[in-house]
Order: C-alpha cells, then sequence, then structure tokens
C-alpha cells in the first residue's frame, strides 16, 4: 500500500489523519511499499542453515512452506499454526524495486530502505545473498540501506531471506507473556517467533530523515524537535518545519545544518495568550494534534505531535496540571488467531475505541510494546497509556544487558506520542526475583528507572509494577483479592494504604524497599479484579484469580469491586485485569473474540462510577 492512496494530495497530507496503515505514523513518507503477504518459510530446528548457507540462490528451492507476513507462525493467521518449540525460522521473498523508485532515480542518488516493525527475537538479513546485518530485540524496529546490495544481473526481482532465532528456553530474553514450556498455562500464551510487525520498503533521498522526537514544552509554549539525518549534510543544506493546527499555520522555522543530528527549539506564538493556550493542549477528552511538516534538502517528511504535559504531585497524576482519575485496563494485545500481531491495521483503531467505549481512559499495555499504529490511534481518539517493557525471567548480565538495551529502543521509538504517560520498565519483580535480597539486582532496578529518567524525563515512571518498590514516581499496587468489602477496608483512606505500606501488601510482598523521601507521589491499584467468567468454553482449562458462575454474579462482583475503588479516599486511579480473555486466561470484560460479558453500557456504568478527580497523599514513609 501506498500513502498517495489516500484520498487527499500529498502536499497537503496531514498525519494527524493518515488511515492507520502506515506502519510508523509519526514519520510519514510517500513513496513505500507493504511487503506484508505470502512468503516462502523453513524451520531449522537442528540450526543447521547459516553452514548449509541457506541464504543463496541454490538453498532457496528448499524453503517448504507458506507464511502470510506478518502473522508468526504459531499462529493460524499465518497459514502454518505450529505452536512447538522452533527455535530458528527462516523466511524468503522476492521484491520488485520497481513497485518503488525508477532506474533513473537510483541513478541520481536516491536510496532504497528496508525496514521491520519487529522481529522477535535475534535476525539476520540477508539481499541476494549479501548480508545486510543483524539485530537484536523482539519488540523493536530496524532497518538497512538495501541500494549497495541490489543485484543487477537480477534484474527487478531480488531475493530477499531473514533468519530469527528465538530460544523458548532462553529466560535472559525480554519474552513478556510468552511461554517456556511447550503448551501455555496459567498467565502465560502460546509464543510469538520471527516476524510480527510490518514489513516494508521505502525509496528516499542521499540525506535523508532518519528519526525525529517530538518534546512539548506547555509552560514555555513551543516544542522541541530533535531531527538525525542519514548522513552528514552538504555545508548550507537547511532544515524547514512548519507546524499546523487544523489548517492554520501555527509556526514556521529555518534552520542551517551543520551536523547529521540537531535539537531545535520552536516557538509557537499562539501559546502566549494565558488565557487561550489551553484551546490547543492535548488531552484524552480533546484529543489535538499538531501536523507538521519537515523538510532537509531534497526529503519531506510528515508527522503529528500533542502538546501536553505530564507529572505527579499533591497525591494526584496530572495531566496539562490538572488531576485526572485514571480508570485503566490491563491490555494483553493479544489475538486467537494471530496473537501478538494485529489481525490488520484496522483491528488495532477499534481495539482503542472499544476501550473508551468500555469507559476506560487509559491502558496498560502488559508485557507487550504495542505496534505504533496503535499508538496511532490512541493519540488521535485520545487514551492514557502506560507503556511497560516486556520482562526477562532470570537476573544475570546477559539479561540485563538486553533488557536495558531494548528497552532504551522503546523509548526512542515511542517517547514522541503524546498517548503514553507513564514508562514502566519492572513488572512484579519478573526478573528481578530477588530485588529483596541481592543487591546488585536492586542496583539494576534503580539503574533501569535512572535510565529511563535520564531518556525521557517528561514522564513519570514506576520502578517495579505492584510491590518491592524502589524509589518511584508512582506507588503502585497488584491486589486480586476477590471480597469487595475487603478491598473496601483495604484501601479506605490514608490509614489503612499506609498501614499496607508499613507491613506485608498484598501477594506477601512488601510493597517498598528503600526509604526515599517521599514526594507526594499517588497510590494507584495498577492490577485487581480478574474474575473468571467464561459464558461459553473455548479452552477447557479456564483460569482466573476468582470466578463468577452467571451473568449476574459477574455483574455483582465488579461492581463490588469497583465500589470499592470509587470509594477510596486515596486511590489516584486504577488498573482493571483485564480486557479480555486470553487463552486459558479467562478474566477479561470481553471474550477473546472482543465480545462483550455484559452489555457495554452496563461495564461503562461499573467502571466509570460516580464522578472524582483525585485523591490525598499517602505518608508511606511512615
Amino acid at each position: 500500500m501506498r500513502i498517495d492512496t489516500i484520498e487527499i494530495p500529498y502536499e497537503t497530507f496531514r498525519a494527524s489523519r493518515q488511515d492507520g496503515s502506515y506502519p510508523r505514523p509519526q514519520l510519514v513518507r510517500e513513496n513505500w511499499v507493504d511487503l506484508g503477504g505470502e512468503w516462502s518459510l523453513r524451520f531449522d530446528d537442528q540450526s543447521v542453515g547459516l553452514g548449509e548457507r541457506w541464504f543463496t540462490a541454490e538453498e532457496l528451492v528448499r524453503f517448504d512452506r507458506t507464511i502470510t507476513v506478518p502473522f508468526p507462525p504459531e499462529s493460524a493467521a499465518s497459514g502454518v499454526g505450529e505452536t512447538g518449540f522452533h527455535p530458528v525460522v527462516w523466511y524468503e521473498r522476492d521484491i520488485s524495486i520497481a513497485e518503488l523508485t525508477t532506474p533513473e532515480a537510483m541513478r541520481s542518488g536516491e536510496r532504497v530502505l528496508l525496514h521491520f516493525g519487529a522481529v522477535d527475537y535475534r535476525s539476520s538479513v540477508w539481499l541476494n545473498g549479501s548480508l545486510l546485518g543483524h539485530h537484536e530485540g523482539g519488540h523493536t524496529p530496524f532497518s538497512f540501506d538495501i541500494t549497495d546490495a541490489l543485484s543487477t544481473e537480477r534484474g527487478d526481482i531480488q531475493s530477499l531471506v531473514v533468519r530469527a532465532e528465538d530460544d523458548p528456553l532462553d529466560v535472559a530474553q525480554p519474552r513478556g507473556k510468552q511461554d517456556w514450556q511447550v503448551d501455555p498455562h496459567v498467565i502465560w500464551y502460546h509464543r510469538t517467533t520471527g516476524i510480527w510487525q510490518p514489513v516494508w520498503l521505502e525509496a528516499v533521498p542521499a540525506v535523508s530523515v532518519a528519526h525525529l522526537a517530538w518534546a512539548p514544552n506547555v509552560p514555555g509554549g513551543s516544542v522541541r524537535l530533535d531531527v538525525e539525518l542519514s548522513r552528514r549534510p552538504q555545508p548550507g543544506t537547511m532544515l524547514n518545519v512548519t507546524l499546523r493546527y487544523e489548517g492554520e499555520v501555527l509556526a514556521e522555522q529555518r534552520v542551517r545544518l551543520d551536523a547529521h543530528r540537531i535539537e531545535v527549539s520552536i516557538p509557537i506564538p499562539r501559546q502566549i495568550n494565558g488565557q487561550h493556550y489551553e484551546e490547543l493542549l492535548w488531552s484524552e477528552r480533546k484529543p489535538r494534534l499538531i501536523d507538521a511538516t519537515v523538510t532537509v534538502a531534497d526529503d519531506t517528511v510528515h508527522s503529528y505531535f500533542g502538546l501536553r504535559s505530564v507529572a505527579v504531585e499533591g497525591g494526584h497524576f496530572l495531566l496539562n496540571d490538572r488531576p485526572v482519575f485514571l480508570r485503566s485496563v490491563l491490555n494483553q494485545g493479544f489475538w486467537p488467531d494471530s496473537h501478538l500481531a494485529a489481525p490488520d491495521a484496522d483491528a488495532l483503531r477499534a481495539e482503542v475505541q472499544l476501550i473508551k467505549d468500555l469507559g476506560f481512559n487509559s491502558a496498560r499495555m502488559h508485557q507487550k510494546v504495542e505496534d505504533p499504529r496503535f499508538l496511532y490511534w490512541a493519540d488521535r481518539l485520545g487514551l492514557l497509556l502506560w507503556e511497560e517493557m516486556p520482562s526477562a525471567y532470570e537476573f544475570s548480565t546477559t539479561a540485563a544487558r538486553r533488557v536495558a538495551a531494548e528497552w532504551s529502543d522503546v523509548i526512542r521509538r515511542d517517547s514522541s506520542h503524546p498517548s503514553i504517560v507513564t514508562w514502566v520498565p519492572l513488572n512484579e519483580s519478573w526478573g528481578v526475583q530477588h530485588i529483596a535480597h541481592e543487591p546488585r539486582v536492586r542496583e539494576f532496578a534503580r539503574s533501569l528507572f535512572h535510565l529511563t529518567k535520564s531518556l525521557d524525563g517528561s514522564r513519570p515512571v514506576v520502578s517495579n509494577d505492584g510491590w518491592e518498590h524502589l524509589d518511584s514516581d508512582i506507588w503502585s499496587i497488584h491486589d486480586y483479592e476477590a471480597s469487595g468489602e475487603i478491598m473496601s477496608a483495604r484501601y479506605a483512606d490514608a490509614a489503612s494504604v499506609s498501614k499496607l505500606f508499613r507491613g506485608l501488601g498484598p501477594a506477601g510482598r512488601r510493597l517498598r524497599l528503600s526509604d526515599e523521601v517521599d514526594r507526594g507521589q499517588p497510590v494507584m491499584l495498577t492490577e485487581f479484579g480478574g474474575i473468571k467468567f467464561a459464558p461459553s468454553t473455548h479452552f477447557g482449562d479456564e483460569w482466573g484469580y476468582s470466578s463468577a458462575n452467571s451473568a449476574g454474579d459477574f455483574a455483582d462482583r465488579l461492581g463490588a469491586l469497583l465500589g470499592a475503588v470509587h470509594s477510596s479516599e486515596v486511590l489516584a486511579g486504577y488498573c482493571y485485569t483485564q480486557l479480555t480473555d486470553t487463552g486459558q486466561e479467562t478474566n477479561g470484560v470481553l471474550t477473546a473474540w472482543r465480545e462483550p460479558k455484559l452489555p457495554i453500557e452496563q461495564i461503562r456504568e461499573i467502571m466509570l462510577g460516580p464522578g472524582r478527580v483525585g485523591s490525598s497523599p499517602v505518608a508511606t514513609g511512615a
């Protein structure tokens, strides 16, 4: 698919109103080709393919299966549906450069880029038998300039080969909810191996924008733009930026480039009027997006951002300096037929809209780095997101290096999305199980907290979601108590919550492991509920934290737990477990096929509760 199929001229294209199909929604170009669809596949269970040179033309005839990319081979949507252990898989397809560019353009210096949204976990890529490079990290994007590897002998058709290695038994690998056992059990799911986000080609000029990032400054009435180019530009090259909102030009900036990286602060004069500035701000209720056109030499890209600020203070979660009570839902981002890959681009839009229809203003993306197109719809429709790093399951120097590197790439990819309001590098001490006893494990957890703050100081960071916090911007608690009455007493007021922090919290875990000075961090119940209710059996081994035996019983239990949360004088937000059933985990408010277990309006009424905006701080150090 090409961007120019959108029913507006590219010259007036608005990134904030794209159709949701482009894989990288905040850096959009016109000339691209989607490589999704039918590829050849070959399993390499004995890992002999490198030695036997499966990337060469002589071996390609032995690719004996067909797969639909970008669906993982474990999924039915891929056409393969092999859920057993296949630690190494190979892909191959022919690509046609003529779909993308012309010989004349190539001779004038145009480059062809090959992009991967995500390949789990470690990948190597060849074109016409020539190695393009490697990438490690199952949730982050990577690209290669393939221009010099194009073969004139092959004419228009070029052979692309990908090797993906995803060892199911390597627990030092960030894997999230992907099971290390052959069959899914309890809260873990089928693995996602290999390509699971879009693959595409793109034609760019010799000097092009490789990366850009937006950082709004609401009090200063400006936005910072960081631009990284593919190479050092010629002397005298200019960067041109135009910002627009609903057709109105807000700002224009022209800057001379002396290096291939530049940071520019762009004032937005309209924001000077203090009685008028809020009309441009992005929020979950009014998700206003500002369009941007960025031009360097012959390269023009389209982007967008949201003007908004996020902070925590006085026990409140603040959006644009106003307290917001977070009504979140835990979202695994898993589909029965396509697993971690979305069924199609529109399913991502539908997911965001459905979350909002159910009464939530926020979602915690659990143990998954979500497709950027999902983030686009959250930006556009106004859904606040917590982004969480998929965990490794052991602590070692290997695991620490992998987690820190991949998490840094996640923040680099997603820091410009206004919908992301909180970073979560660790969850429930996964991968740092002995944090309460091992000093070096605690230092690793602290380092992730401070690494996150150093890469993006504009958002709160949760040090270890659920329990065993070191320093943290939010005190988050996981509590699967089934009784609404007990929950009401446990979270009634500051005194009752302080009691939890002084002793052992839910699940027998200490909530805090250190004595950093409290800064008025808000307290949130970021996992609770998990009521199993399976009106129609699909898996036969349904699992949940508690059980309901009828729709009426489910509504009563749900209402009692949410009533306890809404009656609390101290909680600044909640995250209900969970949005959908996932595999054997049948504790969603929706089935795995996104069917509501109660009428949507009834779920919405329960989740909204009575009107409230915040809470009082808790003296957790008492």
